[in-house]
């Protein structure tokens, strides 16, 4: 046979798989040029020639038939082409089986059923109910005998239709080789059979709707037909007999029947009742349901009953429904009232007012429980306040003690406040300095330190809960999602209208907080108006710098906690204004308390002098302003958000002022020292230091200090004061950040120059008029005459008396400190040499002899002194050997030379003290 095409090739089939007697739709090119030119067409080895229906050359349709293969080409031979090739293959699918009690739309040969069990085709009654093959997979036969499967499962059955049925038998016996992916394919298998039964006849109608339509046709067809014949029309006709038949029959069937329809009516009526009861229980039972669920505190469960009754019955027309729906709404009103009480009701816990809240939602309550409940919190928040102030008060008015309640701030983990009072390693010139008071004071916490500190607490404890309530109320959380859809818009009204007002209630908090704060620390700035309700405390006594500092840092705590929030700055600005005020009042009672301090200081002197002849004072004054300033370190320094505490003038001066104050206190101390009877001097702990020189004799035998000694231990505190405390003191004011610091060091240095002015002239009048005072007896002793007297032999008595006076100052000035001694017996030599000159001129006239003994007196005193000599004592000494006659001759020269040396020489000893170079600036 001769091609003149190509052979067919098949591209496509559509659909690629299914069951016996699938209709499918070939696709692919030279598939024939007719129905004719078509000879051969096979599926999966299966002849599929007899249901072909060429529809072109690309196209043909076709129902599959029963192949002995899963899986196969599609094979197309024709006559121009020959046999074709198939780019595809189709899937053939295993029919489903159909019992007998299973519906069909189509007619099944009951005769022809396979039976499971035998796993053969055989004939069977067709009122057998065996049933199918529930699983839905391939029978595998096992291996275990009847008698030992019906010794195990006594008195049971394989047979799934048997009242007795075990499944584990039947597994046994039907699938004991079954992979456990089969297993699962049929659980799969027996779900959707569940399915079916549960759809219905409705199910079975669909998917036979094609059965339907040409029993249909067929019907209107044999119709049409007898109408066309007039068949029916003819009286006595087939069909008009078979009508007649059928009406006499149901009217018969009636009549035999009628009672046992109206029992069956009855019956119908009965069952529908019980049908509605049954049906319609959850609503009859939901009253009852609704109590015992609230006793229990199911609210979940029971909003749920009432949404899904409300969803059924809330339009109900029927009046059984009705009756029991308004029980319903009776409770769930109750139910609304119970869960609006718990809501408002205090103390709760943010999670409690939270599901209140959206209970409420769901159950759609009247009015805004969410704003309600956030009403209620703000006042019971400030009660709370009130409540705390009050009880403290209550407390001090009724303890007689002004530190209690007690806390123990050992156990505090921030760092104490306080400083270290005991001696350190700087105050090695003395003594240490002890406080007075008490060290227990610092672990008993002052009522008003105590309750700040609750305070604080208790509005940190509560108001971020009451924040985040007002956070959720603004976005919607608070509510569940039903709610939230269907109150969406009146919510958004509600929050723009009402954030003024929690906004009001947020500053009624902070200006509650900062007031009862300011009433219980600050009660100065709180108008008389408002001290009753914040204030009250009646205490006498202020606090001190450390607990301010203290409650600085508490208030300080709450703010950082508070920002923490996210709350608006402007709402916090108040505690920023009260956090500067404590901290210049902490810092104005510190310094005031400093000058109190340094005022007792006076009371420690010991006069025990060291190598430079200072006492231990200057550093005790120095290590207590030290200390004070440490403690101010924290309330000083400028957290995040804060300002200076010298941001006001009027502050810089306050605090200029006292620190001005401070040093006056501590020079007026000195001047007290100084000033001091010798009986008001406890002499009974001095002691001297072993490493100072002991010049002081007897003086050192009962330790006793005469005024001219304190005098010059005061004097040298004085010069270490100038040189060096004030100026240390300057620069730690410095890094404190104080302002006017030169004007505190200016005022602070004039006052102790005068201070050291009028001590030293005091202690110069003292030591230097009895020497000027004894000069002129002593010259005119034994009616000394300057014109007639015998030539000089020696220095006189007075003038060596003079010098022994002057070493006497010199020993007593260099016992305290050597550092004075140029600068007193300076001024003493003035004194007297202005003394000697003054006597010089006062003089008529001298003889030889006597301008002699002049000269010899006042150049051995000039010579003597020469360290000491100022421009002033030798424009004196200059002034007084200017009144006296010149030497003439020689040998008056000579025996003045001699009479010099002599002197020199004789008192060598004593006049050691004067031979030293002085290497200190002298003072005038």
């Amino acid at each position: 046979m001769s091609r003149s095409r190509q052979p067919p090739l098949v591209t496509g089939i559509s659909p690629n798989e299914g069951i016996p007697w699938t209709k499918v739709t070939i696709r692919g090119e030279n598939l024939g040029t007719g129905p004719t030119d078509l000879i051969g067409l096979t599926i999966c080895g299966h002849n599929c020639l007899l249901t072909a229906e060429w529809m072109s050359a690309s196209k043909i349709v076709c129902r599959v038939g029963q192949a002995k293969n899963d899986k196969g080409d599609i094979i197309v031979t024709t006559k121009s082409g020959g046999k074709g090739t198939s780019t595809v293959s189709f899937k053939l699918l295993k029919p489903e089986k159909i019992g007998i009690l299973d519906q069909s739309a189509v007619w099944v040969d009951e005769m022809n059923y396979y039976d499971m069990r035998t796993d053969r085709n055989k004939g069977i009654p067709p009122l057998s109910l065996r049933p199918a093959n529930p699983l839905g997979i391939e029978i595998e036969k096992s291996k275990f005998s009847q008698k030992d499967l019906e010794m195990l499962f006594h008195g049971m059955s394989a047979d799934f239709t048997s009242e007795n049925f075990s499944a584990a038998w039947y597994l046994i016996e039907n699938h004991s080789n079954t992979s456990f992916e089969q297993l699962k394919m049929a659980v799969t298998n027996l779900k959707r059979q569940a399915n079916k039964k549960s759809e219905g006849s409705l199910a079975y109608v669909k998917g036979g709707l094609s059965t339907f339509f040409e029993a249909q046709d067929a019907l209107s067809a044999i119709h049409q037909k007898l109408e066309a014949d007039g068949t029916e029309k003819v009286e006595g006709s087939m069909t008009q007999k078979l009508e007649n038949v059928l009406n006499r029959a149901s009217n018969t069937a009636d009549t035999l029947f009628q009672e046992v329809l109206g029992r069956k009516d009855k019956a119908d009526s009965t069952r529908n009742a019980l049908n509605v009861l049954q049906r319609f229980k959850f609503l009859f039972n939901l009253p009852l349901n609704i109590e015992r669920n609230i006793q229990k505190g199911d609210y979940d469960v029971v909003i749920n009953d009432y949404e899904k009754a409300k969803s059924l019955f809330g339009k109900t027309e029927v009046q059984v429904f009705k009756k029991y729906y308004a029980e319903v709404e009776t409770r769930i009103e109750a139910l609304r009232e119970l869960l609006l009480d718990k809501l408002l009701e205090t103390p709760s816990t943010l999670h409690d007012q939270k599901r209140y809240i959206r209970y409420l939602s769901d159950l759609h309550a009247p009015g805004d429980p969410a704003w309600q409940c956030i009403g209620a919190q703000h006042k019971w928040i400030l009660q709370l306040m009130h409540n705390c102030k009050e009880g403290y008060v209550k407390d001090l008015k009724g303890s007689p003690g002004l530190h209690s309640p007690m806390l123990d701030l050992d156990n505090d983990t921030r760092p104490s406040v306080l400083g270290h009072l005991s001696q350190t390693a700087s105050l090695k010139r003395g003594s240490s300095f002890q406080s007075g008071r008490d060290d227990t004071w610092r672990y008993k916490t002052p009522h008003r330190v105590a309750f700040v500190e609750k305070l604080t607490k208790l509005v940190l404890s509560q108001l971020p809960n009451f924040w985040k309530l007002w956070i959720s109320y603004v976005n919607g959380s608070l509510f569940s999602e039903t709610a939230e859809k269907s109150g969406q818009i009146e919510r958004s009204k509600n929050v723009r209208q009402r954030q003024n007002d929690f906004k009001k209630m947020i500053q009624e908090v902070m200006h509650s907080l900062v007031k009862l704060t300011r009433g219980a620390l600050l009660p100065l700035t709180i108008r008389d108006g408002e001290a009753k309700q914040y204030g009250g405390w009646e205490v006498k006594c202020e606090l001190s710098g450390q607990w301010l500092a203290h409650a600085v840092q508490t208030v300080r705590l709450t703010h950082e906690s508070l920002t923490a929030l996210e709350i608006p700055n402007d709402l916090l600005q108040t505690i920023q204004d009260l956090i500067l005020d404590l901290r210049v009042r902490c810092v104005m009672v510190t310094l005031q308390h400093t000058a109190e301090e340094i005022k007792r200081l006076a009371e420690k002197e010991d006069w025990v002098v060291d190598n430079e002849g200072l006492t231990s004072l200057p550093c005790q004054f120095e290590q207590c302003i030290v200390r004070s300033l440490q403690s101010l370190k924290g309330v000083l320094e400028c957290k995040p958000g804060e300002a200076s505490v010298f941001q006001q003038p009027k502050t810089q001066e306050e605090v200029c002022q006292l620190s001005i104050n401070i040093m006056q206190v501590f020079i007026y101390c000195l001047e007290q020292l100084s000033t001091k009877p010798d009986a008001d001097i406890d002499t009974t702990h001095l002691s001297v230091d072993v490493s100072s020189p002991d010049l002081f004799g007897s003086i050192h035998e009962d330790f006793s200090l005469t005024s001219e000694q304190r005098l010059l231990i005061v004097l040298s505190n004085c010069c270490y004061l100038e040189r060096h405390t004030f100026l240390n003191i300057a620069e730690h004011f410095e890094k404190h950040n104080f302002q006017g610091i030169e004007k505190i060091t200016e005022v602070s240095m004039a006052s102790l120059k005068e201070l050291d002015q009028r001590l030293f002239e005091n202690y110069i009048e003292l030591k230097a008029d009895p020497i000027v005072g004894s000069l002129e007896p002593g010259i005119y002793a034994g009616y000394f005459d300057w014109k007639d007297c015998l030539p000089p032999t020696g220095v006189r008595n007075y003038l060596k008396e003079a010098l022994v006076n002057i070493i006497a100052v010199h020993a007593e000035v260099f016992t305290i400190s050597k550092e004075l001694v140029p600068r007193v017996l300076s001024k003493v030599i003035e004194a007297v040499s202005e003394e000697l000159s003054r006597l010089m001129q006062c003089v008529s006239s001298f003889s030889k002899n006597g301008a002699l003994q002049a000269r010899l007196e006042i150049c051995a005193l000039r010579d003597t002194v020469a360290v000491y000599l100022t421009p002033e004592s030798k424009s004196s000494f200059k002034q007084a050997l200017e009144a006296l006659p010149q030497l003439s001759s020689g040998a008056d020269k000579k025996l003045l030379e001699e009479l010099l040396n002599k002197f020199k020489s004789s008192m060598h000893l004593q006049l050691t003290c004067f031979q030293a170079a002085s290497s200190t600036m002298m003072k005038t």
